[in-house]
């Protein structure tokens, strides 16, 4: 049995009515968001397939967010009828799954539920996922080779690297670089060596014919003798062949 007075009843059933009102005027005060009328209209062209996406983008991006509040609108409609039916039925408090009476308090703060809060529907996650993921899984999707041993070519990654070089919205705080401490490193992998595998390949030439070994004193060099791995012995030959 609900626990529910009749007094109750009336205020909750008066509200959900207010609300359904109010809801409904406010549809009708602003043609549903707009969604009466074409995208066309709003743009001024003959087609709201231009030379490119950007040319509308505003107005893509205005609709978009009007059908998701037409969407959100229509469900809380459809929430209220129910619970209004639920009332009209003698049912009303009394939750769909387990059979429990709602507290007061609940149907207080959420008029138009129909369940008790631990079989609220809202509370379960999700498992429905964008179909971009079938190919966008794992990152970079078919493209990216870092699972492939045998490959060492440019792939998707790399190509996402470059681009990221020219920022993008994460912080330091989002990167995937647990100790990344300013913007030069937030991108993936930023500590990875550009151009060469090793880093002393970074810093020795050679000339045409491929004999003559040079060390090149660049940045990659110095960092290559602090870490304490330099060999010396690479400066004298050097010296003793000039």
């Amino acid at each position: 049995m609900t626990t529910l007075t009749n007094a109750h009843i009336k205020l909750l059933q008066s509200r959900l009515l207010d609300e359904q009102h109010d809801i409904e005027h406010r549809l009708a005060e602003n043609d549903h968001y707009g969604l009466s009328h074409s995208l066309r209209d709003d743009t001024g062209e003959l087609s709201s397939i231009d030379n490119h996406p950007g040319d509308i983008a505003t107005e893509l991006y205005e609709r978009e967010k009007d059908v998701a509040l037409l969407e959100q609108e229509d469900l809380h409609l459809r929430r209220i009828d129910a619970a209004l039916d639920a009332i009209a039925s003698g049912s009303y408090g009394i939750c769909l799954t387990c059979n429990e009476p709602i507290p007061f308090e609940r149907l207080d703060a959420v008029p138009d539920t129909l369940y008790c809060i631990e079989h609220a529907p809202r509370q379960h996650l999700s498992l429905r996922r964008p179909v971009e993921e079938l190919v966008l899984d794992p990152p970079f999707g078919r493209t990216s080779m870092d699972e492939h041993d045998n490959y060492n070519g440019f792939d998707g990654e790399d190509a996402w690297q470059i681009v990221e070089q020219w920022g993008n919205a994460d912080s330091p705080a989002m990167s995937e670089n647990r100790d990344v401490a300013d913007y030069d490193h937030v991108g993936i992998e930023a500590y990875e060596n550009d151009g060469f595998v090793e880093p002393i390949e970074s810093f020795l030439a050679t000339d045409i014919t491929g004999r003559h070994v040079s060390v090149i004193r660049n940045r990659e060099y110095s960092h290559y003798l602090h870490a304490g791995e330099g060999d010396h012995g690479l400066e004298t030959e050097e010296l003793d062949e000039k």
